[in-house]
């Protein structure tokens, strides 16, 4: 899984351009990160920046555009209506995929420590990289704003996490505010009313700070106040979750409309799910949901599981349909058509050459693949196809699990057989991923034949990647002989177990898998043949073998258990 995160610096100027494109071009020119929206805001002064990649490349970004901003940001000189205390902030770190919320908050430390000691910006650090719990409130480490400064860093309590003295450096930066917290999901949903009252009562019903207590529990009652005169609030359904009620005049509905602040304590689904039965115990109906800007890909496609689940249909199935299933549950198309690339944040994040796209081999056709490896070029070659193979025997078990999950009769089992696709979907990824792997492997061995060797130490050199490059030449299809021998007992389940009527393609499965560790078993052997470190070597052929003859065995089960349906 790739390891991403987003980043959402909030900058203290939004009125001069010059200004904000120096800052976003700071950002956007880190490598390894791209930037997906700009946002100036004229009254507040103000630009939110949105930026994602992997966590090292994002934490160089934030650091480069808050060098950016310190440079060109005058806080002395700043007025707008947001609340602000620094020329860079506010700086969240937030996990999308393959990082823990734990884990950007340690970024986020570092970031703030990196960002005292090198550019002398006094920061506190906010939300789930707080130090002090009261800080977890991001208006507790504002308060005041930049006007306040002198006398908090002055005061033990209040001073920054990371500061010195109010200094020159520190008077034109202010203070930053560097966190980690959960993505923020905005979403909307759309009512049967045009009645902003009724949509309010809906949301005081399921967010989590609820409503006003009042006497008698109706809408109009005196307040209620507890014994030291504070008010007394019922709290709502979902936590972590703000909503209001609205009347929008460009689609003449009511929404409701809610920002879920924490997605693992009340996921999109859960909210929708909930906020549908809180819309029919006032007599209203949800007829969709409008997600707000972006998503992290899990959001939809949890959702998406959510209701296979409930429909007893098996989860094993691509992941387009997931999405489509996601879309279609909670209508998330009701009022203008829902593009998934447009709104994923990980397929924004896709933005690969157009050359590069175009020659990696799984993009290919069927008929382009077979015509590709029919060139005279040498890649793609027989390591290339054993994984393609091995690719589509698990595609194959993978369906016969899916048919059988909806075999009618079996509604029951659906389950065992959504488990069996499931597994058989990752490893046709994993195998799909090896076929321009192993052609990248060759390839890197070709590219050390044109390593110089004019000199004792450029031989040196280039004998040094070559053992490196022939490893990991060989260690490629080694793993395609791995993945594809995790096919066969898929097969084997599904030829025992899965309905009679696709037997067939079960033993087709194990016979692509068997050719799959074959044609692979004979690449670790070629790519192995002279290689002076049979130490190294060794342990690699071992293994090969042991695989060849655990996928034999493996296949002669499947053919029998196969057989024994047709015959």
């Amino acid at each position: 899984m790739n390891r991403i995160i987003e980043c959402v610096p909030n900058y203290s100027e939004g009125r001069d351009r010059k200004v904000i494109d120096a800052i976003v071009e700071a950002v956007a020119l880190t490598e390894g990160v791209k930037v997906l929206n700009v946002d100036p805001g004229e009254a507040t002064n103000r630009t939110v920046v949105t930026f994602v990649g992997e966590p090292e490349a994002v934490c160089e970004a934030a650091f480069r555009g808050t060098a950016k901003a310190q440079e060109l940001i005058d806080m002395r000189k700043h007025h707008g209506a947001h609340p602000r205390s620094g020329a860079t902030d506010v700086l969240p770190l937030i996990p999308i995929s393959g990082v823990t919320l734990e884990e950007c908050a340690e970024m986020a430390r570092k970031l703030a420590e990196r960002m005292f000691k090198e550019l002398g910006i006094p920061c506190y650090c906010y939300e789930a990289a707080a130090f002090k719990p009261e800080r977890k409130n991001l208006a507790v480490c504002r308060a005041g704003e930049y006007e306040a400064l002198p006398d908090k860093i002055k005061d033990p309590e209040r001073r920054p996490d990371f500061c010195g003295e109010w200094d020159e450096t520190a008077a034109k930066s202010g203070a930053s505010n560097v966190g980690a917290r959960n993505f923020l999901v905005a979403v909307n949903f759309n009512l049967n009313t045009t009645s902003t009252r009724r949509a309010m009562a809906v949301a005081f019903d399921v967010r989590e700070k609820g409503r006003k207590a009042r006497e008698g529990g109706s809408l109009t009652g005196k307040l209620l106040k507890d014994a030291d005169g504070e008010q007394i609030w019922i709290p709502g359904t979902l936590k972590g979750c703000k909503a209001i009620g609205w009347y929008i005049d460009e689609y003449g509905i009511a929404q409701v409309s809610m920002n879920i602040t924490d997605i693992d304590a009340t996921p999109l689904h859960v909210a929708y799910e909930e906020v549908t039965r809180a819309a029919a115990a006032r007599g209203l109906r949800v007829t969709g949901a409008e997600i707000v800007g972006l998503v992290p890909k899990r959001v939809l496609i949890d959702a998406g599981r959510f209701y296979l689940e409930r429909q007893q249909r098996s989860l094993g199935i691509d992941e387009s349909e997931i999405l489509k299933i996601a879309v279609k549950s909670m209508s998330l198309d009701d009022l203008r058509p829902f593009d998934p690339r447009e709104k994923v944040i990980e397929y924004l994040m896709l933005d690969e050459d157009a050359e590069a796209v175009k020659h990696r081999l799984v993009r290919l056709s069927a008929e382009g693949l077979a015509r590709e490896t029919a060139s005279e070029s040498p890649a793609p070659g027989g390591g290339s196809i054993s994984a393609y193979m091995g690719s589509l025997a698990a595609a194959l078990a993978t369906m016969v699990a899916n048919l059988s999950a909806h075999k009618r009769g079996w509604d029951d089992r659906w389950k065992e057989f959504s488990d069996v696709a499931e597994q058989g979907q990752a490893l046709m990824h994993e195998l799909l991923d090896l076929v321009d792997e192993d052609t990248a492997a060759f390839n890197r061995v070709m590219d050390v034949f044109g390593m110089p060797k004019g000199t004792p130490e450029e031989k040196a050199a280039r004998e040094a990647a070559m053992h490196e490059a022939t490893l990991y030449a060989a260690s490629v299809p080694l793993r395609t002989m791995e993945a594809s021998l995790k096919a066969l007992p898929l097969a084997l389940d599904m030829a025992q177990k899965g309905n009679p009527a696709s037997a067939s393609d079960a033993g087709v499965a194990a016979l692509a898998a068997l050719a799959a560790v074959r044609g692979a078993h004979l690449n670790v052997r070629i790519n192995l043949s002279g290689f002076a470190d049979q130490a190294a070597a060794a342990p690699l052929l071992e293994r090969a073998a042991a695989i060849e003859k655990e996928a034999a065995d493996l296949e002669s089960q499947v053919l029998a258990a196969v057989n024994g349906h047709i015959e």
